[in-house]
């Protein structure tokens, strides 16, 4: 006889077949979980970790001051990056800035005005945070991290002062001919940090950073890039730009040139509204090049314009101390914008590096004479790869901007 298949003993047997299924989901998982464990397990104990720390000591005479700042601080930095699962690696690193002796600066955080400005402020900072993904030509990150973009004077990370600048942010880049490099960026920690003062540690933003770079041949590249910054918070939106622009770099034999143009425009919520151009030419010599050492001579000039003394073109994200001069007197754009013409001697001799720059500045609308500038620097590795004795001068001459200002670093930095 044919037995029949009642409904209460279908409804046992899906009873007994969902539970069979959640005993071998809840076997899975729990396997998923164990391997998930093992690999990250792994990925720490294959995680590398370094030590640097920088020590400092920067002397500043400024005219208006009674008072000379000597600042004497040691940055002190572990970083920390996993080992890899797949494609995917994860880091971490932190800074604590401390003042050795007595602070005879303003940090702009310590409010010790009656000093000039030496804006290292103490303290610690979570300086790096992020989670990466590489392929052979593409890399995502996402996290607080550094961003330098080509010789970073447009986006950098300002590692010359002892609170490096980092962005929160989503960075995207893939490509091999043609590179595309795209950061959104939600937060700027800048270099006054961790907690600000006179000026604040960070800027919220909503900011969009766009490269394409190609190669046009051997020892030529063309770099066109897109800046969408919008700031908000103390400064921020005076300091909201669009700037478009290009930027090449090529050899010929002995001979390196750079040059670039760009035109921003105001943006968002800036409360003043500008065009302003960008013109830079800097060319690079190489005089002498033998195994025991080199010299080259460069010449450029680069102007940061103006419009009509309304306004000058800025460039808020940027290593500025690599530019313009170090005794950092245009950090800030004058409205009537900065023309700097200057020459420069480099080389190395042995281990032992020599650098020496005159400065010219002059207004780009009207034609105002600012001043010059003397920048000397010596660098020394007392150890390869661990090590290294940096000295640094730099003596800006006032006329008609600013103020005669001397500036002087001692600079030993440790890596471990």
């Amino acid at each position: 006889m044919k037995r029949t298949t009642t409904s209460r003993q279908i409804q046992r047997r899906l009873i007994a077949l969902t539970a069979l299924m959640g005993a071998c989901s809840l076997f899975t998982a729990d396997t998923a979980f164990a391997d998930w464990y093992d690999t990250t397990k792994q990925a720490v104990a294959e995680g590398s970790t370094a030590f640097d720390f920088r020590y400092r000591y920067e002397f500043v005479d400024s005219v208006p001051f009674d008072k000379n700042a000597n600042a004497s601080t040691l940055r002190s930095r572990i970083t920390w990056v996993s080992g890899a699962i797949g494609a995917w690696t994860a880091g971490v690193e932190a800074d604590y800035v401390s003042a050795i002796g007595p602070e005879r600066y303003n940090s702009l955080a310590n409010g010790k005005t009656q000093y000039p400005v030496v804006a290292d402020p103490t303290g610690f900072d979570l300086n790096r945070a992020y989670l990466q993904f590489a392929t052979e030509d593409t890399t995502g990150i996402f996290g607080r991290q550094r961003i330098n973009h080509g010789n970073q004077r447009f986006v950098g990370g300002v590692a010359w002062r002892q609170n490096e600048q980092t962005f929160d942010s989503l960075r995207l880049e893939f490509g091999n001919a043609v590179k595309l490099d795209y950061a959104y960026v939600f937060q700027v920690n800048r270099v006054f940090g961790p907690d600000g003062g006179i000026q604040p540690a960070t800027w919220d933003a909503n900011t969009h950073l766009f490269r394409a770079i190609v190669g046009l041949a051997p020892n030529h590249t063309l770099t066109a890039y897109g800046y969408l910054m919008d700031f908000e918070g103390q400064f921020g939106p005076i300091n909201s730009n669009e700037t478009l622009g290009v930027h090449y770099d090529g050899r010929f034999g002995p001979l390196k040139l750079a040059a670039a143009f760009a035109r921003q425009a105001d943006y968002k919520d800036n409360p003043i509204h500008y065009d302003a151009n960008y013109y830079f030419v800097d060319g690079a010599l190489t005089l002498l090049a033998t195994d025991s050492g080199s010299l080259s001579a460069n010449v450029g000039y680069e102007v940061l314009g103006s419009d009509d003394g309304n306004a000058g073109f800025r460039t808020p994200l940027a290593t500025l101390h690599k530019f313009q001069g170090w005794a950092d007197q245009f950090l800030n754009t004058p409205l009537t914008g900065v023309r700097d013409a200057y020459v420069g001697l480099g080389g190395k001799f042995r281990k032992l590096g020599l650098s020496a720059t005159y400065h010219d500045f002059r207004a780009d609308s009207g034609g105002a004479d600012y001043g010059s500038e003397i920048d000397l620097m010596a660098e020394y590795p007392l150890k390869p790869d661990a090590l290294t004795l940096q000295l640094k001068y730099a003596d800006y001459n006032a006329d008609e901007f600013a103020f005669d200002t001397r500036k002087f670093w001692v600079t030993l930095q440790l890596k471990l």
